[in-house]
C-alpha cells in the first residue's frame, strides 16, 4: 500500500473536532502509540529517507518499515510505502523483535509518544471514503492532526489526485499550518537531538 498523508499544526482543537463531526466523521478509537524508532547499522535513514520502527499500541506491539519518501509537487505532503504487521501473539509487547534487531546492529533513536484519535467516514458519506484523520497529542511537540489516505501502489498523477482530495478536506476542516516534518524529527528538533 502506498500511504498519502499531509500533516497540519492545530491550534483550536474544538474547532476541528467540531467541523470533523459536521463532516460526518465518525471517532473509531482513541489510543495510546508508544513509537519507537531504529538507527540502521550501515545505512543512514536519514539521508534515504526510511524509517523503521515498533509501535506500541496500548501495549499490543506492530513493526513498520516506512520505505523512501516519493518526490510529489506538494513538499508537505508524504507520499511512501508501508509495510507493517502486527507482533501478536507470540511477541505482543515487542521484546523479541526489539532483541531481533539490537541482536542484527540496529539501535535505538528514541520514542515518540501520543495519544491519537482516529476518525473516519461511514459509507454513507462516499465522497470521504477512504479518507483518515487523526488527531495527535504528542509529548513534547503539540497537537497535530494528520489527514491520510491509503492507495494501492498508485501513479505519480493518482499521488497527485489523493494530495488535492487531501488539501480540499484540510480546507474544509479549517486547517492550514501544514507541517514536512514527522514526530520525530519534532521530537529531536526539540531535544536538539
Amino acid at each position: 500500500m502506498l500511504e498519502v498523508e499531509k500533516k497540519y499544526k492545530i491550534d483550536h482543537p474544538a474547532q476541528i473536532l467540531e467541523r470533523l463531526s459536521d463532516a460526518g466523521a465518525v471517532l473509531q478509537s482513541t489510543e495510546q502509540h508508544a513509537d519507537t524508532y531504529y538507527r540502521h547499522p550501515s545505512r543512514d535513514f536519514v539521508q534515504t529517507k526510511e524509517a523503521l520502527r515498533i509501535r506500541s499500541i496500548d501495549s499490543v506491539a506492530s513493526v513498520t518499515y516506512k520505505g523512501p519518501k516519493l518526490l510529489v509537487g506538494d513538499s508537505s505532503l508524504k507520499a511512501r510505502k508501508e509495510i507493517e504487521w502486527c507482533l501478536a501473539p507470540g511477541d505482543s509487547d515487542g521484546l523479541k523483535m526489539t532483541q531481533l534487531l539490537l541482536a542484527l546492529g540496529f539501535s535505538p533513536v528514541t520514542t515518540v509518544r501520543k495519544e491519537r484519535q482516529a476518525f473516519c467516514w461511514p459509507e454513507t458519506h462516499p465522497q470521504l471514503s477512504g479518507f483518515t484523520v487523526t488527531i495527535d497529542r504528542v509529548q513534547e511537540v503539540g497537537l497535530y492532526a494528520e489527514i491520510e489516505l491509503l492507495l494501492p501502489d498508485a501513479s505519480p498523477e493518482e499521488v497527485d489526485a489523493a494530495g488535492e482530495r487531501i488539501r480540499r478536506l484540510a480546507e474544509r476542516l479549517g486547517v492550514s499550518q501544514s507541517v514536512s516534518e514527522s514526530y520525530l524529527q519534532l521530537l529531536l528538533n526539540q531535544s536538539g537531538g
